[in-house]
């Protein structure tokens, strides 16, 4: 293999990719108005829920109840429902995310220490965000319901004796709870790293496609296996300027998380750069092989988008894998943006180290390598 030759692939390249303002525009804008959108927009945290409130009884008890609520950073009451039909349309409409009923006789079943109920009503449209809400409004009852069980306790205590004060010790167990890596459960600092991983596997998978094929429809191949230059090194020269644009993209995304989102970094950059140049060699052999097999851009193109949206979907960015089923838990060990996923949350969230990711990243390896092989020698038969 002689360098010169491959160096000579890779200069037309960088030529060629980077000679048209709109394409130096495609590898620039593009990926930092994913990062920025995706990650504005991609945000689970639930705050400001706006509730409906059937308040059916009107007693003291029943307002200090609608006063715990308002109160909460969570809801805000945008409306008030007097009848059953006024709940519903509030829900109909989607003007409401639940509606807290009272019903009749509540006060009174809280003064003479009876069981008694407050109901949320759901939109369960989205079931995720309905059981957050749910579990709000939970924990709000909750702590009303451990004062009123404080207060009885009181009285019984001081209904057994009229001689000095009483020393309350009420016997409890306290959840103590600490929450590691995301202490603040910040929705965005779990997704932002994996968009991360989404538009480094996007841009370089695209434009790894559309190399070779943009030969064939320029009509230059044919003068490129009338040269000397052997197949693995046009190879190497269609895919080391892709590789440094993934690496750049790696650092500008990056960038973006800490600047803008404020995302932790908490583990090695210089680790995250080495498993970035690992899943490399898979998306750029990925996409070598779907150039290899496509006639025209829009063929290849198309290949792309085929390969990513599953590959997306099984990756663990939305939808925790242990969550499948088991058959396409065993699909997604095939998927090397499952690896990388981790890896970059990992690094990101954890600070985890070499000692913990080996295991991912020789996997990303070993794949990058047998995708690269497979692709050389499918390039290798279309230049014969």
């Amino acid at each position: 293999m002689v360098w010169e030759r491959v160096m000579q692939v890779v200069r037309k390249e960088f030529r060629q990719t980077l000679r048209e303002p709109r394409m130096r525009g495609v590898l620039l804008v593009p990926p930092m108005m994913q990062m920025i959108i995706f990650g504005f927009a991609v945000n689970m945290d639930v705050e400001h829920v706006k509730i409906g409130w059937m308040d059916l009884d009107q007693s003291v008890e029943s307002r200090d109840l609608r006063q715990r609520f308002a109160a909460s950073p969570y809801f805000e009451i945008a409306s008030d429902a007097a009848s059953e039909d006024a709940a519903q349309r509030l829900l109909d409409r989607s003007e409401v995310q639940a509606v807290v009923r009272v019903g009749p006789g509540f006060g009174s079943d809280v003064k003479h220490r009876r069981q008694t109920e407050a109901q949320v009503l759901l939109d369960g449209t989205n079931s995720n965000t309905a059981a957050i809400i749910g579990n709000y409004a939970t924990a709000i009852i909750g702590v009303k319901n451990r004062e009123l069980l404080q207060e009885q306790q009181r009285e019984k205590l001081v209904g057994r004796t009229a001689q000095g004060p009483v020393l309350l010790r009420i016997p409890n167990v306290q959840p103590e709870r600490r929450v590691w890596f995301n202490p603040e459960l910040r929705s965005r600092n779990y997704f932002v790293p994996g968009v991360i991983v989404n538009i480094i596997t996007l841009v370089t998978l695209m434009l790894t496609a559309m190399s070779i094929v943009r030969e064939k429809e320029i009509g230059t191949m044919e003068q490129i296996m009338v040269t000397p230059i052997r197949p693995i090194e046009l190879m190497l020269g269609k895919t080391i300027p892709f590789a440094l644009v993934g690496l750049f993209d790696t650092l500008l995304v990056t960038a973006v998380a800490l600047g803008i989102f404020h995302v932790p970094l908490r583990g090695n950059f210089l680790l995250l750069m080495a498993a970035s140049m690992l899943f490399l060699l898979s998306t750029l052999g990925a996409g070598l092989f779907m150039s290899t097999i496509s006639e025209t851009q829009q063929q290849a193109m198309m290949a792309a988008f085929f390969f990513f949206q599953p590959a997306f979907m099984l990756s663990g960015f939305s939808f925790p894998i242990r969550n499948m089923p088991e058959a396409v838990q065993l699909v997604t060990y095939l998927n090397p943006l499952r690896y990388f996923m981790e890896i970059v949350r990992g690094v990101f969230l954890k600070g985890s180290g070499f000692d913990v990711l080996w295991p991912q990243m020789a996997v990303l390896g070993v794949y990058g390598t047998l995708i690269l092989f497979f692709s050389a020698k499918r390039f290798h038969k279309r230049l014969d």
